[in-house]
């Protein structure tokens, strides 16, 4: 058993969204996720996937995405991303009730890996597209779901925690946020997060080693399609 991350599939099977106009790196990348999680992933080990799952606008516009990640090996755990409008975060319990025994969506819960919770929200960071004032309303809702989400699994008795994020964990040239003081108040090992598309974004946020907590980008195209094992 492992546990492994990556994030953006940016799938539209139905939707007329084709990835390739972003750069060379994304043709037919849905044939190289397809192929990479199958070499890399058994069906005896858990994935978290970071977000972008699917172009669709509404769930039937994004069921045969979904279907793609539900076909893939593994027990699979979905986090929201920005591009998910599929997803009202206070309709998560629907959706976990849709999919139950097939796919898991990570909002305001938790989950479990062996000895760990699996923890997480969207996030946010400041990219300059809204108001500063717009970012931190935001970014503080984003904070109180990660907190309930910690705060869960804390109340079920776990203490050794992954944490998993959509957005980076910093706004750009930040060296701390909201989101890495509660990583290292409830004591993360581990900050997962991707996002961050292209070369010119690689480098947005952590990675490695930092305050102790081993920080992530999982962004597919970083990946290059290749799911990361985490444990």
């Amino acid at each position: 058993m492992a546990l492994y991350a990556m994030g953006d599939f940016h799938l539209s099977f139905t939707v007329n969204k084709p990835m390739d106009v972003f750069g060379s790196e994304w043709k037919n990348h849905v044939r190289k996720i397809e192929k990479y999680w199958k070499k890399y992933v058994k069906e005896t080990d858990t994935a978290v996937i970071t977000g972008d799952h699917s172009w669709g606008r509404n769930l039937d516009e994004c069921r045969e995405d979904l279907g793609f990640i539900e076909a893939l090996p593994g027990r699979k755990i979905l986090l929201r991303g920005n591009h998910d409008m599929f997803w009202d975060a206070k309709k998560t319990e629907r959706l976990n009730s849709l999919y139950e025994g097939r796919l898991s969506f990570l909002q305001n819960n938790y989950y479990t890996y062996e000895d760990y919770a699996l923890v997480g929200t969207k996030g946010y960071c400041y990219e300059g597209k809204d108001s500063y004032e717009h970012f931190e309303k935001i970014r503080d809702r984003e904070l109180v779901r990660l907190r309930a989400s910690f705060e869960s699994a804390r109340s079920a008795g776990y203490w050794k925690y992954i944490m998993f994020l959509h957005y980076p964990p910093t706004s750009i040239g930040e060296t701390e946020s909201g989101f890495t003081k509660m990583a290292q108040e409830y004591g993360a090992e581990q900050v997962v997060y991707s996002h961050c598309h292209g070369k010119a974004r690689y480098d947005d946020s952590f990675h490695g080693e930092v305050d102790g907590i081993i920080y992530h980008l999982v962004s597919s195209d970083y990946l290059r399609f290749k799911p990361e094992r985490i444990l």
